[in-house]
């Protein structure tokens, strides 16, 4: 390898005040692992000399603590963009020290072309390998890296040899053209290839490679629940029914699903099903379940952006890679979540809400209208572009002081038009043909918990007349009620 090796610290040297930063990953999952924490150590020692330093933050999604977490913690954000997940940042972000664009997830590198929003000055990657006229094997990640790398005046490596250099056979590195010059993108069934293995770029960008070996840290996932798992139940019940009906392909449309706990346990009864045939995923994210789906042979093959797996699994992936790699192909973010492709293939959307209200508008990003959870994601670019558009969430929470299903959101990510299924642990309600007032009796009858139908009927009894029913005055009822009482069952009309 002909390019300077360097260390963390080195190459934190580089990054300069007010810097746009891209980092590879999406999840803990091909994320850089050290860079990170020494640009942390940077910004404090940049701090306590008396001088500023913060940077700009792009990602593919989520990183992990050692990239968000201390970065925040060190006040070296300035502004993070397009999602996040990590609770230090969450405060910055909350409280207005870090200025949070939340970006679909799709449009991040196209933006940066089209010149609506900075590029990144330096690129900071993971990969598995690095060849002399710079041909580049990312890790378990593709995610925004390829985009990153193209536009950034700098690339910092980090060449982690945990991760095998094979991996470039399960890469497919694509970007579209832009405008006038953008072609159809020709994919039409997930194991479809239009890239390549590995991305091409001019060695002379290259101005370190700081070498790892370190596994992705992926937290274990939390154990599924009675809520969770009805959830997943109803799910998939609906889904054998579409498919016995025969609105489903009979070899089954490729499946998007999300990431959590709701969404393993909607994983885990689609595996137990015995209607429903082996399927493939159009996906953004690979987690633990995805992996047990391939090897029983339920999932014959998925396409996603990352391999968001715990440590165990990462070793079992390697060792029985010959297995895998004919069953998994990972695509930048730009290709995994493009609405093109997910019209065309008539995706099942599968993704998790904080709370939706009685006509079907969704809403999974702000807590009580203002606080930020983590963003978006995907779930947006599968939304409006899906066959089949599912949001989940159990019906309470907080032991029941809240209602997740209320008489209007506090804040709209998929908007009423984009969401065909409501599924709690409750039922199902299918909102497809349905109009405003239908769809509030379905939600409230199908969806709502037992304690809070009265209150929600209540409030259609009094939004008189009108398209969509709501009376203003009582529409944030049941949030202002929680915020007063610590309870929305007290909630007064």
């Amino acid at each position: 390898m002909g390019f300077k090796k360097i260390t963390a610290d080195e190459a934190a040297a580089l990054i300069r005040n007010g810097e746009c930063v891209g980092v590879s990953g999406l999840t803990a999952a091909g994320a850089v692992k050290v860079v990170p924490a020494a640009i942390a150590r940077k910004a404090l020692s940049e701090h306590e000399a008396g001088r500023e330093f913060r940077i700009s933050l792009m990602s593919g999604g989520s990183t992990h603590p050692d990239a968000d977490g201390i970065l925040a913690r060190s006040d070296a954000l300035e502004r993070r963009m397009p999602y996040q997940s990590n609770p230090d940042l969450r405060g910055k972000i909350n409280g207005g020290d870090t200025q949070y664009i939340d970006m679909h997830l799709s449009v991040v590198t196209q933006a940066m072309r089209y010149g609506h929003i900075p590029k990144v000055d330096t690129a900071i990657v993971e990969v598995s390998h690095v060849s002399d006229d710079g041909e580049l094997t990312f890790t378990t990640s593709s995610s925004n890296n390829a985009g990153f790398c193209m536009m950034a005046d700098r690339i910092i490596l980090e060449l982690n040899t945990y991760h095998s250099p094979r991996l470039c056979e399960i890469h497919d590195v694509f970007l579209p053209d832009d405008y006038p010059n953008r072609q159809p993108i020709n994919i039409t069934k997930p194991w479809e290839r239009v890239g390549r293995g590995t991305l091409k770029v001019d060695p002379a960008k290259i101005v370190g490679v700081v070498e790892t070996h370190l596994p992705d840290p992926v937290p274990a996932f939390k154990h599924s629940s009675p809520v969770t798992d009805r959830i997943g139940l109803n799910i998939v019940r609906f889904l054998e029914k579409e498919y016995v009906e025969g609105r489903i392909p009979k070899v089954f449309s490729p499946i998007q699903s999300g990431i959590g706990n709701v969404a393993n346990a909607v994983l885990i009864s689609l595996k137990d099903s015995e209607i429903i045939p082996p399927f493939c995923m159009y996906t953004e994210v690979a987690q633990n379940s995805v992996i047990d789906l391939l090897k029983s042979g339920r999932c014959k093959f998925v396409s996603s952006s990352t391999i968001t797996v715990t440590e165990d699994l990462q070793k079992e992936f390697y060792e029985n890679f010959d297995f895998f790699k004919d069953k998994i192909l990972l695509r930048p973010t730009e290709i995994s979540n493009n609405p093109e492709i997910i019209r065309r293939m008539g995706v099942i959307s599968m993704n998790t809400a904080i709370e939706a209200d009685i006509f079907g508008n969704v809403n999974s990003t702000h807590f009580f209208g203002k606080q930020m959870m983590n963003g978006i994601g995907g779930s947006c670019d599968y939304a409006r572009a899906a066959a089949y558009t599912i949001f989940s969430c159990p019906s309470t929470a907080k032991n029941g002081t809240i209602s997740s299903i209320v008489p209007m959101v506090s804040h709209t990510d998929q908007p009423e038009h984009d969401v065909d299924i409501l599924v709690t642990e409750q039922g199902v309600a299918d909102l497809r043909g349905k109009s405003p007032r239908e769809r509030a009796r379905l939600i409230i009858n199908n969806c709502a918990h037992p304690d809070y139908r009265p209150l929600l009927n209540r409030y259609l009894e009094l939004s008189e007349g009108g398209h969509t029913p709501h009376t203003l005055e009582y529409a944030f009822s049941f949030h202002t009620a929680f915020l007063k009482t610590g309870d929305m069952r007290n909630v007064l009309f």
